[in-house]
Parts: structure tokens; C-alpha cells; sequence
């Protein structure tokens, strides 16, 4: 594949991942499969916690995506198993050069499991055309804790999304039933990315959600004394059955230091255990 200009070369690559993660006799969590065809893959399980968490970095050797590419990532994590999963640097989602290129993730979590899903920044190109969906299955006991980092336009040479669409599907169900749907549908250069109703000319937005029961007023309001170190504008909110922090501004480094601090309070609630940073964000 050629990234030069954006040009694509070669057919669009689809590509796949099956993850499962179990918990055994031995009170581990370990990665009891993985399947994948085309370029997506995981490196080898990772404890920096202890057996109890598993951490898995998930790799697109391409290093991004082209119009007309299809990711798939299907996680099943067993009863009372605890996964991490994260990104070795930022998505770059390129230009399509008039074909859509899209991201289907879909999570079954088992009763008493726990997946974090923090990966880092997607970039998303000028006149680039990604649709991403996102399906959360909770069972009754399970808790799930993911965010999303998205930067439109490539910042570094003042480039912004005057062209293209992004759509982005959310829906998390616990026991089958709907409990959160977040969708956002916006297209390069429309009023709404300045409208102080939208993004007000900001070129990072992000949400984190956090579901796992209600949240005690205590922590609520621990979270609300996170702050950024810029001047993006945050906030968080919290419902009968779900947590969400947002961050809207100019640094997708500043939003992930906002969710690192916003995570480092609430993981002990979700999941018993303190914040440790992925390794892999420190390169």
C-alpha cells in the first residue's frame, strides 16, 4: 500500500480478529484464543499486573486504514476474567478516495467479567469516510470501561476535515437490554464542527464510558475534581446504570491524560484494583 498522497494501490484489505479470554483453575486470565486472517493481530499476552489481568496490544501492521478496508475485532471474555486492551500508537484513517472504510468492534462480556478497551487517538484524515461501530454485551455482573480519542484532521501540518463523513455507533446492553446508544454522524466542513452547539472549531473530541452499576456520589464527585491541563472543556455525568467523560478541545495527548485521571479514580470501583498505565504508551 502506498500512503503517499493517500493513494491506495492494491484491493481493499479486509481483516479480522477473535479474541477469547478465560479465567482457569489457577485464578489467571489468560488468552485461551485467537483467530485472525488478514493484517490485524495481537502481540503475546501481557502481565504487568500479575496473572489476574491480561493485557493484549492489538497490531494493524499497516499502520492505517484506506478506503474500502473492513476491520473486524470479536473479544469474549469469560466469567470472572479480566482483559485490557490497547493500541500501540494512533489509528490514521485515510483518505477514501471516494470509498468508505470501516471498524466493527463487538464485546461479550460473561457474569463477573471485566474488559477495558483504551486504545489510543484515531486520526481521522481529510476527506476520509470511516463508519465505526461499537457493540457492548454485558451480562448482569460484568463491567466494562472503554474510551474513544478521535483528532479530524492531521494537526502537526494544520490540516482539517473540510471533506468526507465520520459516522460512530455506540450501544452497550446489559442481560440484552439497551442501556446506552451514542451516535455521532458528521461530515467535513458543516456548520456543526464550529457551531457553539458542536464541536466549536475543536479538532479532538473523546468519551469515556465506564458500565459498572451505578456511581456513588463520592466518586462522582472525585471525577469532577479531575481537571485538564489545557484549555479543552471536560465534564462527566453519571446515570443509574452508566458513567461518561468527555473531553472537547485541541490535544488528543491532553484528552488521554484527562481519562488516565478520570480511569485512576474509578478503577478501583469498577474492578478492585488501582490504574496502571499500559507499557506501551511510554514509547
Amino acid at each position: 500500500m502506498q500512503t503517499a498522497g493517500n493513494t491506495c494501490l492494491q484491493a481493499e484489505w479486509k481483516a479480522a480478529l477473535k479474541l477469547r479470554f478465560a479465567r482457569n483453575f489457577a485464578n489467571e486470565t489468560i488468552l485461551a484464543q485467537r483467530q485472525h486472517s488478514g493484517p490485524l493481530v495481537v502481540q503475546k499476552p501481557l502481565y504487568p499486573e500479575g496473572r489476574s489481568i491480561c493485557h493484549v496490544i492489538l497490531l494493524h501492521p499497516p499502520g492505517g486504514v484506506a478506503g474500502g478496508d473492513q476491520l473486524r475485532v470479536d473479544v469474549d471474555v469469560g466469567a470472572d476474567a479480566h482483559a485490557l486492551l490497547t493500541t500501540p500508537g494512533a489509528g490514521k484513517w485515510y483518505k477514501a478516495n471516494g470509498a468508505g472504510a470501516s471498524q466493527h468492534l463487538d464485546f461479550q462480556l460473561r457474569e463477573n467479567a471485566i474488559l477495558e478497551w483504551l486504545p489510543q487517538e484515531s486520526i481521522v484524515y481529510d476527506a476520509a469516510q470511516p463508519a465505526w461501530y461499537t457493540n457492548v454485551n454485558l451480562a448482569e455482573t460484568s463491567s466494562y470501561a472503554g474510551w474513544e480519542i478521535t483528532c479530524l484532521g492531521r494537526q502537526a501540518c494544520g490540516e482539517k476535515f473540510r471533506a468526507g463523513h465520520l459516522r460512530q455507533s455506540l450501544k452497550i446492553f446489559r442481560s440484552s437490554r439497551l442501556i446506552w446508544g451514542e451516535y455521532a454522524n458528521l461530515n467535513g466542513g458543516d456548520d456543526l464542527m464550529v457551531s457553539p452547539a458542536g464541536l466549536r472549531d475543536c479538532p479532538v473530541y473523546a468519551t469515556f464510558v465506564v458500565a459498572a452499576g451505578a456511581t456513588p456520589p463520592q466518586l462522582l464527585e472525585s471525577c469532577r475534581g479531575v481537571v485538564s491541563l489545557d484549555d479543552g472543556r471536560v465534564g462527566v455525568t453519571a446515570l443509574p446504570e452508566i458513567f461518561v467523560g468527555r473531553y472537547l478541545g485541541h490535544s488528543a495527548q491532553e484528552a488521554r491524560n484527562y481519562f488516565e485521571g478520570l480511569w485512576a479514580v474509578l478503577r478501583p470501583h469498577y474492578a478492585g484494583v488501582t490504574a496502571q498505565r499500559p507499557r506501551i504508551w511510554n514509547t
